[in-house]
Order: structure tokens, then C-alpha cells, then sequence
């Protein structure tokens, strides 16, 4: 470049810069874009990280900063500029809020925080009101616990209780000092100096402190998590997520995300929910009328004209997806939605549940067992380590001796039992079913319960090898040809909790299966490469949350342990 184009560029460059002085941050600077030899730049290049490592002397287009440069003064000055305090202000840092728990937590239950002046902020569970004092109870959802507070009419905002502002339901920010209480009820209280009222709440407020049935509260399931029960299911529902991804990602293990949706069927079962856009989407599905839809020639439905050229559907199972990563990072979990068309209506049965499958690489169905032995144990220890007012709770209102019933999950070892003998001992038994025991046929959760209730004496039983016919197609063919290498973990009060296999590994077994349940190879031509290209032996299982939940907690209908729960009917909020 020669001397006339250096100087054409720096007149460019002044005409763009401020007459003022100012200080130009690496981000507010003027850029332009140039092409020289480095070694002596008039217009410096941005010293950032991005441009590291490459040799100065190179000739590169780049970005760079606009600086005024005086003849002779060697290093130019910096431009000043205050844009960030003309136009922005420094994101202020992240503090956590204190909550109940706590205040309330740990052994002396708050009396350490005596004289600590605090700010919390809640809802109202109830309100008392006497001559001289007013007695405020507030939770925020972080433990089963209320804190009282106690406030006198000299308190700031106290006319707001006066007017009748302050109702169970409203929210409320109280500031005061933490006092032992004269009660017996809680060791420490909030003596209020000050009260603000965030969200009042109306007199139509349905959760108020009689108790209401859990049928009610399914049609207030907005509103239901703010009641104890509720409160208590989600943050136990909270621990064993927690759990769940701690105790596999100490032990080596992967998270993988799976698809929702999907063009296989993992089960086999055909219950799943399409996933089509050739019904109009919005408001105009109501409008739709069925000759809108496409069709072929013979006047079926024209799946090529649909979203994904073919019928989709909303996944049943993670499963088949994991096994894909398992094949390459050794052992991976999946943790997410599933669904199912199942038109039941049960305390059992929802739409939409969550499920854990964990997928083990050079694995067989004994590693199968003994992993999912000790995730069951690991989840439950950790939900009577860190949530024990909450089992408390339970203990007493729910299901009585459920924590003696948890500890025994963790204390005792697990048995296993074949499927033969276990229909054996079924048909041995001093009691008569509902459903029949035969050989061949599935257990259902009344054989389940006695094997693991009454026969074991409230042991969990995990019954293995069972016949193919009843099981699904990726199960692994043991050597008799007539069973698979399959178990189903029972525990008392639920029955099966966890369902898992050997999966089958051979290309020409797995093929001949497809075959005979007459599923469509095509849609499982990735499924099946697996097998083609440096197949290993791996197992895996599947473990449906929700019921977890349930086994933890005592709560006897699946619905009351999901945050919105969708079932037949049923797709409100």
C-alpha cells in the first residue's frame, strides 16, 4: 500500500472519530475493515482473544480499531468513550433468597438466628388477629413449615392488616427480627417491624385451611401445590430427580437427550398419540372439516403431504434412542416425557409420564439387575436423608409406617426369582386372585403385590426370565427359546416399579423377531444397524417416575404426583 492510499485512509478515519476525546472500549470502538502488512498498522487491530496465535507481519483482512495517531508520537492515544454511562448500567449480581427452611432448619430448628434481623417473603396461610397482637403465618414453599409472625399495630404497613388486605393467599413481604417463641408449636417467630403487601388475594380464594379431597384439588391443580400434600409431593418429586441424575452421573454415566417424537414403536402396543399438521393447527382445528385432509387415490390419509412425509407419533420410550449411545459412550440415562394412547382411567394409567432409562454397554441382565438394585436404593436413601420433614408428613397423614417401609428398600438386600417359579408359588398360594395364574400369561399387580407383600414379608423381588410371547420384541432370546432375558422389579404397595432386559444383540434373531410380530423392518433399519456394526451385549431398564414418586411418598392415585396430570378427558392448564 502506498504513502497517498495511507493517507487517504487516515482522512477516512478521522472524519469518522469524535472532535471530543474519548476513551473507546473494545466493543464501542469504530471498525474498519483493512488489508496491509501488520508491522507497522496505523489503525491497530482489536486485541482480543479471537485474534491469538497469528503472526503479526501476516498480510489478513480484519477487523480493526479506529485510533488518532499524532506524527511522531509513536503510540497513539486511546479515544475515550462513556457509553456505558450514557446508555447501560452493570447487571447487578445474583443473591439467593432466604427462605423458610432456612431459617427454620437444622437441629436447634432457628434458635441460632435469634436476634437476626431478616426479610421473607410468602403466602399467607392463616391469620390471627387479638386486642394488641396479630399473628401472621407465611410459607414460601421450601419446607413443610410455616413461620409465624407476630406484629403489633406500631408495625410499618400494619393499617394493611386493619383493611383487610392481609388474607390467606395473598402475598406478603415481612421484615423483623427473629425472637424464641412463646408457643409451643415452633421454636423461633418474626417479631414484624415492617409488612408490604406484593399480590392480594380475593375472597373467592379456594384453598383455604380446612381440608379439602384431592379430587377437588385435581381441578385446582394451579392452585393445589401451595396445599401441604402438594407442596410436599413436589419437593420430594424434586429430591428424586436430583437423585436420579446424581447417583448416574457418579457412576459414570451419560445424560442423553431422546427424541419426543418419533416413527417407531418401542412396545409394539400401537397406543400412541399421532403427530400431524394435516389437520390445521389453532383455532382453525375446530373448523376443520375431515374432507380437508389428504388423501391418496384409494381415499386413505396422504402421509407424504404431512409434516415429516410419514406418520409420526409421540414417543412411548426413550429407549431404542439410548441404545444408539450406549453403543458409543458405553452406559447413558435418559430422563424425560413419554406418552400413551391408553384409553384407561385408572389410579394407575396417565397419558404423560416421565421415564428413567438407563442403557448399559457390555452389559447382561445380572448387571441389569444389580444396577437398578442400587439406583432404587441410592434414590430412597436420599429422599429419608434430605427430606425427612416431608416424610414425616407422610408417615402420619398419608401411609403410617412408609419410612420403616423405604428403610427396608435400603437396609435389605433384593431377591430374584424366576418367572417359572414364580407362577409356582402363585398357584401354591392360601389365596384366590381375581386374575388367573397360568404359565404364559403376565402377572398382574395383585400377584405382584403378594409375591413381594406377603410372600417375601415386604422384600423387593425382582422376577426374571420371562416367557417371550408376553414380552417386547428387543428383549433377548434366552437358550431355551421360549423365554427372555427379562426381569420386573416388585416392591411393596406398587407392584412392578422397573421393567428392564438384556437387549437382543444378534442382527439375524432380532430380524426373525421383527418377522414374526409382523412389525415393519424398514422403520428400524438404524435400530438394526446397530447390530451390523460392532454390536456388544447391553441391557438396560425402565423406571416410570411417577410411580417412584408414588412408592415414595404413599400417595395412592398417579395423578397427585404430576404436576398437571393428562389423562382420558383430561387436558386442562
Amino acid at each position: 500500500m502506498n504513502t497517498k492510499n495511507i493517507k487517504r485512509l487516515t482522512a477516512m478515519a478521522a472524519a469518522f472519530l469524535p472532535a471530543t476525546t474519548l476513551r473507546l472500549t473494545p466493543f464501542s470502538t469504530l471498525r474498519f475493515l483493512s488489508s496491509f502488512p501488520l508491522s507497522n498498522p496505523l489503525f491497530r487491530p482489536l486485541r482480543r482473544p479471537l485474534l491469538e496465535g497469528f503472526p503479526t507481519n501476516a498480510r489478513r483482512r480484519c477487523f480493526c480499531t479506529a485510533v488518532p495517531q499524532s506524527p511522531g508520537s509513536g503510540e497513539g492515544k486511546k479515544v475515550e468513550n462513556n457509553y456505558e454511562n450514557r446508555f447501560g448500567s452493570i447487571v447487578g449480581e445474583f443473591r439467593r433468597k432466604l427462605k423458610i427452611a432456612e431459617v427454620k432448619g437444622g437441629a436447634d430448628q432457628g434458635l441460632s438466628r435469634v436476634g437476626q434481623s431478616l426479610s421473607i417473603m410468602g403466602w399467607v396461610r392463616t391469620l390471627r388477629s387479638q386486642s394488641s397482637v396479630t399473628f401472621i403465618e407465611i410459607n414460601d414453599g421450601s419446607c413443610l413449615s410455616n413461620l409465624q409472625c407476630v406484629m403489633n399495630p406500631d408495625a410499618e404497613g400494619y393499617d394493611q392488616v386493619e383493611s383487610g388486605s392481609v388474607l390467606t393467599g395473598a402475598s406478603i413481604s415481612v421484615q423483623g427480627t427473629i425472637e424464641a417463641s412463646q408457643g409451643t408449636k415452633q421454636k423461633v417467630e418474626l417479631k414484624v417491624d415492617k409488612i408490604i403487601v406484593v399480590g392480594k388475594c380475593d375472597s373467592s380464594y379456594p384453598v383455604q385451611k380446612k381440608r379439602v379431597s384431592r379430587e377437588f384439588l385435581r381441578t385446582k391443580a394451579h392452585l393445589r401445590p401451595r396445599t401441604n400434600t402438594f407442596g410436599a409431593v413436589a419437593r420430594v418429586r424434586n429430591a428424586l430427580a436430583y437423585a436420579t441424575h446424581k447417583f448416574f452421573q457418579e457412576s459414570g454415566f451419560f445424560w442423553v437427550a431422546s427424541p419426543i417424537i418419533t416413527a417407531s414403536d418401542c412396545e409394539g402396543a400401537g397406543e400412541q398419540f399421532c403427530v400431524t399438521t394435516l389437520i390445521p393447527s389453532s383455532h382453525e382445528t375446530t373448523d376443520t372439516s375431515i374432507d380437508a385432509i389428504p388423501k391418496t387415490k384409494g381415499g386413505l390419509v396422504d402421509w407424504s403431504q404431512d409434516f415429516f412425509g410419514k406418520p409420526a407419533f409421540l414417543t412411548v420410550s426413550g429407549q431404542l434412542n439410548g441404545e444408539t449411545y450406549a453403543t458409543a459412550l458405553s452406559d447413558i440415562y435418559t430422563f424425560g416425557p413419554t406418552f400413551r394412547a391408553e384409553n384407561s382411567n385408572t389410579s394407575r394409567h396417565l397419558a404423560e409420564f416421565w421415564m428413567i432409562e438407563p442403557e448399559l454397554a457390555f452389559a447382561d441382565l445380572n448387571d441389569d439387575m444389580a444396577c437398578a438394585t442400587a439406583y432404587l436404593q441410592y434414590v430412597v436413601k436420599y429422599v429419608l436423608d434430605n427430606c425427612k420433614e416431608d416424610m414425616e408428613f407422610f408417615d402420619t397423614w398419608i401411609e403410617k409406617g412408609i419410612i420403616h417401609r423405604l428403610s427396608d428398600v435400603v437396609e435389605k438386600e433384593f431377591l430374584q426369582l424366576g418367572y417359572t417359579d414364580a407362577i409356582e408359588l402363585l398357584l401354591k398360594a392360601n389365596k384366590k386372585f381375581e386374575f388367573p395364574v397360568k404359565w404364559g400369561l403376565d402377572l398382574q399387580s395383585e400377584h405382584e403385590r403378594y409375591i413381594t407383600e406377603e410372600a417375601f414379608g415386604g422384600r423387593p423381588v425382582i422376577i426374571r426370565d420371562y416367557p417371550k410371547e408376553i414380552k417386547a420384541f428387543y428383549m433377548r432370546e434366552n437358550d431355551d427359546g421360549k423365554t427372555v432375558a427379562a426381569m420386573d422389579m416388585l416392591v411393596p404397595r406398587i407392584g412392578e416399579l422397573i421393567g428392564g432386559s438384556q437387549r437382543e444383540e444378534r442382527l439375524e434373531v432380532l430380524e426373525a423377531r421383527l418377522d414374526a410380530l409382523k412389525l415393519d423392518k424398514e422403520s428400524y433399519w438404524w435400530y438394526l444397524d446397530l447390530r451390523r456394526y460392532g454390536s456388544v451385549p447391553h441391557a438396560g431398564f425402565g423406571l416410570g417416575f411417577e410411580r417412584l414418586v408414588q412408592f415414595a411418598t404413599g400417595i395412592d392415585n398417579i395423578r397427585d404426583v404430576i404436576p398437571f396430570p393428562r389423562s382420558p378427558g383430561s387436558a386442562d392448564f
